[in-house]
């Protein structure tokens, strides 16, 4: 069983390792076009926020943080980012669940939007403080042109980030993760471990989805793909959970990462009421 779990578990990873490389490489790429992209407008920033939130990984998170915290964006679209984000499981949703993932990813881009538009009218209706905007640097100019943009590229993202940060931490969630689904799988009836009310699923989930980084959100995933967990939770999970797109959000305030994910959770319990009352 070890076995055969490390071998599903490298298959998995190489696919998102590839997925990682390619999407990392236009969102660095193209960052700029993006960028100017952005206006004013408040429906073009949540759009575009939920866009780059489905993109799978965390760098649209990070883009939508870094733009918020340069003043360029407002708090709608970082909670239209955070909602439609799944994080690093985005990939594993693809490598295990591709139909759904995509279902998911264009779920939560439509309520990404919804989501940036109703925060950003309850921010100005109770009148709340969100902090101002600092300047932070991330690139420099010369390290995104010629050569220089390949060398960045390899060092700083495909070794510096993805290789040293996303794929250890990656695989030892999902190999634990799915080691243990599949021990309990044979020794035991998760149908009947699990809680059989989907309210309190739901629940579960969006109580994991508070926790700030990928990995602990996989199990839904996992168990999601063994036809354990309905469809419901795991939507849940995705629209609470935002991956690691959260950490430089907490660095620049505290105050709007609670004000964000407070939001995220008691919409996703919304969303996942909703289901509910429909039997889905």
């Amino acid at each position: 069983m070890i076995v055969e779990t490390l071998l599903e578990t490298l298959k998995i990873i190489l696919i998102i390792f590839v997925l990682m490389v390619i999407v990392e490489f236009f969102e660095l790429k193209y960052r700029d076009k993006i960028n100017n992209s952005i206006t004013k407008k408040p429906l073009r920033q949540y759009t575009l926020s939920s866009l780059l939130g489905v993109t799978p990984g965390c760098f649209g998170a990070f883009f939508i943080v870094s733009s918020y915290t340069h003043g360029i964006v407002g708090f709608g679209a970082l909670v239209a980012v955070m909602v439609a984000t799944a994080g690093d499981e985005a990939f594993v949703m693809l490598a295990k669940i591709p139909g759904t993932a995509l279902l998911i990813f264009f779920i939560c881009l439509v309520l990404g939007i919804i989501a940036g538009f109703l925060a950003d009218k309850i921010i100005k209706k109770t009148k709340l403080k969100i902090s101002k905007p600092c300047e932070i640097e991330i690139h420099k100019k010369q390290d995104l042109q010629g050569k220089s943009f390949f060398r960045h590229f390899l060092k700083k993202h495909i070794y510096g980030h993805i290789i040293k940060e996303h794929i250890p931490r990656l695989f030892m969630w999902l190999f634990f993760t799915m080691l243990i689904i599949n021990f309990l799988m044979l020794r035991f009836d998760l149908g009947s471990i699990l809680p059989q009310n989907k309210l309190a699923l739901i629940l579960i989930a969006a109580l994991v989805g508070i926790i700030p980084v990928s990995g602990p959100h996989i199990i839904f995933v996992l168990l999601f793909a063994q036809g354990i967990i309905p469809f419901s939770v795991l939507l849940v999970s995705s629209i609470v959970q935002d991956g690691h797109g959260m950490l430089p959000l907490l660095s620049h305030s505290v105050k709007d990462a609670f004000y964000v994910k407070i939001f995220n959770v008691i919409f996703g319990l919304g969303i996942g009421l909703i289901l509910l009352a429909v039997g889905i």
